[in-house]
């Protein structure tokens, strides 16, 4: 429902402000749950480790002091996550070159990564360069080949990485050079395995030292068995096919011409890859004031981090250490907990507000998904939710805030509100629109707001220390925080959604979903849900491809222009192949029943 009389609502907004309390913070109890969360103890309160029941069982023991009640009778509110990924015990490694039997020793000598799949794997090799298909490059090293249930042996990074003029963009490795993405373009080619090894001739004089195991970005499960070995335990592999590496490398740089081949059959590999993933119950935390109606505000941040680092850590040598996760996101935590005390001593408003700490987002929003997707109030009944994700590190007062477009006048609440504040706003920059647990409201017609103080060089390192917070400018930032809660709760009023749609033309909007760099646009924003085989749409974008090809949300994309879709990384890889205007069929499941259309990709700008 649109406001035909935006004055009028202005007017309304100002009045009920001014009823209000000015909203007060205190810095030092603020400080001192960060200090808490963001502790040694607690060990960066990774998902799934004792330490985050420990900061669950502190936030739910703070709601019960304040007197604020759980929604039913419990706070906690469980949900099941597949945790990081572990070493087993069955690792193996044997090839078989010319009749005899060579065993690799582990770890030394051959690691899984963490994505990979599980289990035995056998069969021939095939060389397959750098494991890159780049149609806008005009490169593809798995042009003429055959790998069809064979393993495929690829090289680490892309070809002329130390030539500036190059396609791939020399020095600056593009997406093709990500491991995930080897492993699904091999995975859609039909390889049944990847063996990867280092480039040397590119890095001459360079240590062969395999990936470390727990600290690559990809997918819980890529459906593919994916390891590297040391580049030496298989160089003979080359000579008795009558090659060189050192010069299939320099011929592949010198006209990026792919240089791939069949192996000798007499070169056999048989593995087994024991990769132990556990299904743990983690918890988010509902604790509710209740208004004289039953709408509400929803007030929400992530309370997990990365524990001991790992694939998303950015200091990844320092894998092993707490990464304690002071600013991201002790410090959005601690402000759900400070607008608790305030609000909790604040008079019945026409409407409630339903506190929410969501654990597994650094797995991909994994709590605010299952929780958007299992309500414990009417989602229909929240006028806007408010997400508090690093809010610990203002600088010179400026304060980012995303999805002021997502409600009919939430631009106009804030506006009546920032002048008082002293804060800087930026409603562009610094905040993806899709980047944090608001995303997973937003996909559910709830507008949301998404405050945000900016990243800093300490951003997923173990440096993200409780001491660098800025506890005044936090409890300033909460305070006016506090005061657009309070206006969402009196406003006659409330904000309708406001979907949103495709990017036009010379537009820098970001959209969430896949993201390409090949200019192609889907539509799609994915629910990040655990336990789907495919991509499942939480919704698409208005005038989107994908919504005129009749496509919505609850969807489960399993096929992408032929190729099987099982994963998130799938999808985006498949997507970057395509062109702007390229026809795609895609097939869906909706309500277990199978759907195919026709896509037709527009610009992304």
């Amino acid at each position: 429902m649109k406001i035909r009389t935006r004055g009028l609502f202005a007017g309304l907004i100002l009045a009920a402000v001014a009823l209000a309390a000015t909203a007060t913070v205190d810095p030092n109890l603020y400080l001192n749950d960060v200090k808490f969360l963001a502790s040694q103890d607690l060990r960066g309160r990774g998902t799934g480790s004792p330490e985050l029941e420990k900061a669950a069982a502190y936030l739910e023991r703070n709601y019960r002091q304040l007197g604020i009640k759980p929604v039913g009778k419990v706070y906690q509110q469980p949900f099941p996550v597949t945790t990081d990924a572990a070493l087993g015990k069955a690792n193996r490694f044997q090839f078989t070159e010319n009749g005899r039997a060579t065993t690799l020793q582990f770890p030394g000598e051959f690691v899984p990564f963490n994505f990979s799949q599980t289990g035995p794997m056998a069969g021939a090799v095939v060389f397959a360069g750098y494991g890159i298909t780049a149609p806008e490059y005009s490169y593809d090293d798995y042009a003429g080949l055959d790998v069809k249930g064979k393993i495929v042996l690829v090289l680490r990074h892309e070809p002329q990485e130390s030539d500036s003029k190059s396609p791939f963009e020399g020095k600056t490795f593009t997406q093709h050079a990500q491991f995930a993405a080897k492993a699904t373009n091999a995975k859609l080619h039909g390889a049944s395995g990847v063996v990867l090894i280092t480039d040397s001739g590119n890095h001459p004089g360079a240590a062969d030292e395999l990936e470390k195991f727990g600290v690559t970005v990809g997918p819980t499960n890529a459906r593919i068995a994916f390891l590297q070995v040391k580049q030496a335990r298989v160089e003979k592999w080359f000579t008795d096919a009558g090659k060189s590496l050192d010069k299939i490398q320099a011929d592949i740089d010198k006209d990026l011409k792919p240089q791939s081949f069949a192996f000798p059959d007499t070169i056999r590999v048989e593995a087994n890859l024991d990769i132990q993933r556990a299904v743990r119950t983690v918890h988010n935390l509902a604790a509710f004031l209740p208004g004289q109606t039953d709408e509400y505000v929803i007030i929400g941040a992530h309370y997990d981090h990365l524990g001991l680092g790992g694939q998303h850590s950015l200091a990844p040598s320092q894998t092993g250490t707490v990464h304690p996760g002071a600013d991201d996101n002790a410090s959005g935590t601690a402000g759900v907990m400070e607008l608790a005390r305030y609000f909790a001593k604040q008079p019945r408003r026409q409407r409630g507000i339903l506190f929410l700490n969501f654990a597994g987002e650094e797995q991909g929003l994994l709590g605010s998904a299952f929780y958007a997707d299992h309500p414990l109030l009417p989602l229909d009944k929240a006028v806007t939710m408010i997400n508090l994700d690093m809010i610990g590190r203002m600088r010179d007062n400026k304060l980012y805030i995303g999805g002021a477009a997502s409600g009919s006048n939430l631009k106009d609440v804030l506006e009546k509100l920032i002048p008082a504040s002293g804060l800087k706003v930026d409603y562009a920059g610094g905040a993806s629109s899709g980047s944090s647990d608001h995303t997973s409201f937003t996909s559910h017609q709830v507008p949301a707001l998404f405050f945000f103080s900016g990243l800093h060089g300490d951003y997923h390192k173990p440096s993200d220390t409780w001491d660098k917070i800025d506890a005044p400018a936090a409890a300033k930032l909460l305070a006016m925080v506090a005061e657009v809660a309070q206006a969402l709760r009196d406003a006659p009023e409330r904000p309708a959604f406001v979907k949103l749609a495709a990017p036009t033309s010379g537009s820098s909007t970001s959209s969430a979903g896949p993201a390409t760099g090949y200019g192609a646009y889907f539509g799609s924003i994915p629910d990040f849900a655990e336990g789907i085989t495919g991509v499942k749409f939480s919704d698409v974008r208005e005038n989107s491809p994908a919504a005129k090809a009749g496509l919505k949300g609850g969807d489960i994309m399993t096929e992408f222009d032929g190729k099987p879709i099982q994963n998130l990384y799938d999808f985006t890889y498949a997507l970057r192949g395509k062109k702007p205007g390229d026809e795609v069929k895609v097939k869906v499941t909706r309500d277990g029943k199978p759907i195919e259309v026709g896509v037709v990709l527009s610009r992304r700008e």
